[in-house]
């Protein structure tokens, strides 16, 4: 299952794989993003959701509440030390059904302590990438929205698999904006 290359990524992002999207990798006092040879570095919107422990609550997948987070919108977000924050990237993405995608943390960010969630795009997924931002470190942490923050890697699987994503209509699918937790 081979990595797929700059050359695929941008005849796919042509067919609508990514909108919008940026044929080369731009820096220029920026945390880079776009297009690179074997991926892609996606770029963080100005919505976020900063966790906080305000109403004392538990942190519970099944029956998450709304509460537990405050929204910002801006052009940065300090994430509370030991903490994390949700936000979406800029681009939409449309898998295609033979196709694997895994989001990895960019290293400027790694570096000082801020990480982002390794997960899965699903072959025919689709939607804005809800991200998850950890702050390791015991200081106050820094994102800057509309710049890159995590790298998209497309992997080629060996056929289609029997049911995709949309195919079995996951409960991710199509998602706009930040999604929180869903069951």
């Amino acid at each position: 299952m081979p990595v797929l290359s700059d050359k695929w990524i941008k005849r796919a992002a042509k067919k609508g794989m990514i909108r919008p999207f940026v044929k080369q990798q731009v820096r220029r006092g920026k945390i880079s993003y776009g297009l690179s040879s074997y991926g892609y570095d996606a770029r963080v919107s100005s919505e976020f959701k900063i966790f906080t422990n305000v109403n004392s609550g538990i942190v519970d997948p099944k029956v998450f509440k709304k509460e537990s987070f405050v929204t910002k919108i801006g052009k940065e977000c300090i994430i509370p030390p030991n903490s994390f924050a949700l936000a979406r990237t800029i681009e939409y993405f449309k898998i295609p059904e033979d196709v694997l995608v895994i989001c990895l943390g960019k290293s400027t960010y790694a570096r000082c302590g801020i990480i982002v969630n390794v997960t899965p795009l699903e072959p025919g997924w689709e939607g804005h990438v809800t991200l998850e931002f950890s702050n390791t470190t015991p200081l106050p942490a820094k994102i800057y929205a509309n710049e890159g923050v995590a790298q998209f890697v497309f992997i080629k699987g060996n056929e289609k698999p029997e049911i995709s994503y949309a195919k079995r209509k996951g409960k991710y699918m199509k998602q706009k904006g930040v999604t929180l937790p869903k069951v």
